[in-house]
């Protein structure tokens, strides 16, 4: 048995995710069930990302401490995410006690290490606001790509690190204004020190190509050190002497997180405060990182750098499964122009499962993808209910009323019978590969050709006609190798949609929820001859005819129910 750390991104706590937020989310929870139940030990953990100015502000425009502000964003999320059925070994938040003290701690190591000075630096501080700016919070022209939009921190345009001294025409991204430049100390990590180690990890790793060489050309440029403090309240305080008033930089604090998460749950679990070292610093555990493309450097050069940095023999990243942006109606999402669907929306829209099933085949994991609604109808109403669904009701409503409800024996197998075997078995090994290698999008593809083959192989046979001819024990073989299609989807669909997997499990009278059964040999069973069916009933559900005539309306209702259910701070009216 093997044993993996999966992770994702953690959201922002200065409002509800949105589909693009959730794709990262869910797409570590489809990992993580495969892995669980492909027999390994597995560990998933994310959380709120609660630090920084843009939540200091949010709570400002409301009247309120940022703490009372993201105490409402991390409940209502985990009740959001519970709806979505994530199956977080623990859903955390950077404002946990024990992440702050385990962020402040790894720093003094670093410090003790000689990696941590204290220096001068001018800083961007807008007149019109009178606040110091986070690098994010500076936007300007890049001076290698010359996008007009890069931030002070990196340009999402080409990738590359930045500082806000580096911005060709900087201006406050809050209000406009030109900032000026004050000068303030604060304290500094020295990466260059680690710029080797750092390179010859990266040319020995496992990882993506893309992520492999786009990170190797970044190092190559030469690491430079990075500020580590901030001149803002909302935050880590910086354990260092003279630090009064700063903060930890937010992208540090949140890159530490994936660590402190897994000691929280340790720890939860009753076992002692160093047994996170045993995951986390055991060569044969992997990590994996489920992130979007513009989090690479974070992921593939920070972290482990600050990894690296200790000395201590931590275990670095394994994969870092990235996508490009999901888009709505090609569109970036906005909350303040109001573009795109929030997660608590799309509930009121669809159950989970069918949004877990559309966001995967959307998955954008080679260019950017846009959210159409009219596909998200496709998907529902041709892949949900046409093929997987149709097959499934189809097979157990005549196993129901052609034989009292019990699942019938095979009898003797023809040719078409046994390739059919055949090829939902070698459609699984497939579908086996595809996610071992994280490509969860053509995983999906495979879970649809095993439902079209089912539907095909069920229309060339006819048991139907095959009863009314007398040849009962040739239908009754029939219905059992189209059952045999109809019980590898309930295995192959658990990680993508385990609530539909459990409901399909239970219609064929299996015990307990497959979403949780190791596969094991369970996996290439056929249905058990004999076994009485549970209460048949259709999988999914058709959007109506209409759906996509009335969409506006559908979104206007479904957002006016969410608001109604979201905590008072998250609600319409508060939103400036």
């Amino acid at each position: 048995m093997a044993r993996y750390i999966v992770t994702a991104a953690w959201p922002y706590s200065n409002f509800i995710p949105h589909l693009g937020t959730v794709l990262h989310l869910l797409s570590a929870d489809v990992y993580a069930r495969f892995l669980r139940l492909m027999g390994n030990d597995v560990i998933y953990v994310t959380g709120s990302d609660e630090h920084g100015t843009p939540i200091e502000l949010e709570a400002r425009l409301r009247g309120v401490r940022p703490k009372e502000l993201t105490d409402q964003v991390h409940s209502y999320d985990v009740e959001l995410f519970s709806q979505f059925r994530f199956s977080f070994s623990l859903y955390s938040r950077t404002e946990s006690e024990v992440h702050k003290e385990f962020v402040k701690d790894f720093f003094r190591r670093l410090r003790d290490r000689g990696l941590i000075y204290q220096a001068e630096e001018e800083m961007p501080f807008c007149p019109n606001d009178k606040i110091f700016l986070p690098d994010r919070y500076v936007i300007g022209t890049c001076p290698y790509c010359g996008y007009d939009q890069a931030r002070g921190d990196q340009c999402d345009n080409c990738g590359h690190l930045l500082t806000p001294k580096e911005l060709i025409n900087p201006r406050c991204a809050l209000c406009g204004a030109t900032p000026i430049w004050v000068k303030t100390t604060n304290y500094f990590i020295d990466l260059s020190k680690v710029q080797e180690p750092l390179r010859k990890w990266l040319e020995s790793s496992e990882l993506d190509e893309r992520v492999k060489n786009y990170s190797l050309d970044w190092v190559k440029q030469g690491l430079r050190p990075r500020a580590l403090t901030r001149d803002i309240a909302w935050g880590i305080e910086a354990p260092f002497e003279d630090a009064k008033g700063k903060t930890v930089y937010v992208w540090f604090d949140a890159l530490l997180g994936y660590l402190s998460a897994t000691k929280e749950y340790l720890m939860r679990k009753g076992l002692g405060p160093d047994a996170w070292k045993e995951w986390w610093q055991d060569k044969d555990v992997r990590t994996i990182y489920f992130i979007g493309k513009d989090n690479i450097p974070f992921h593939a050069i920070i972290l482990p750098a600050l990894l690296l940095a200790t000395g201590e023999p931590y275990t670095l990243p394994w994969r870092i499964s990235t996508t490009d942006y999901l888009l709505y109606e090609g569109k970036h999402f906005s909350k303040s122009r109001k573009v795109g669907i929030w997660i608590d929306e799309a509930l009121e829209i669809a159950p989970a499962d069918y949004w877990r099933w559309v966001l995967i085949r959307l998955r954008p994991e080679n260019g950017d993808v846009s959210f159409q609604w009219s596909e998200f109808y496709r998907i529902v109403n041709s892949e949900l209910n046409d093929d997987i669904g149709n097959l499934a009701y189809r097979v157990l409503s005549f196993i129901s009323s052609r034989f009292s409800g019990v699942m019938p024996g095979p009898h003797r197998l023809t040719a078409q019978d046994e390739e059919v075997l055949k090829s939902i078995d070698s459609l699984t090994d497939d579908y086996v590969r595809l996610m071992e290698s994280i490509e969860l999008k053509k995983a999906t593809e495979k879970v649809l050709e095993v439902a079209r083959l089912g539907n095909k192989y069920l229309n060339d046979r006819a048991p139907w006609d095959l009863v009314k001819r007398g040849a009962a024990e040739e239908a009754e073989t029939v219905i059992y190798v189209a059952a045999s299609a109809v019980k590898r989807l309930a295995h192959l669909m658990a990680p993508f949609m385990p609530g539909a997997a459990d409901d399909l499990w239970g219609q064929l009278g299996m015990e307990g929820r497959v979403s949780e059964t190791p596969w094991g040999d369970e996996l290439r069973k056929g249905p058990r001859p004999g076994q009485r069916l549970g209460e048949v009933h259709p999988l999914f559900k058709k959007l109506p005819r209409d759906f996509l005539d009335k969409i506006d309306e559908v979104i206007k209702e479904a957002r006016a129910r969410a608001n109604d259910k979201r905590p008072p701070l998250l609600r319409e009216h508060a939103i400036a």
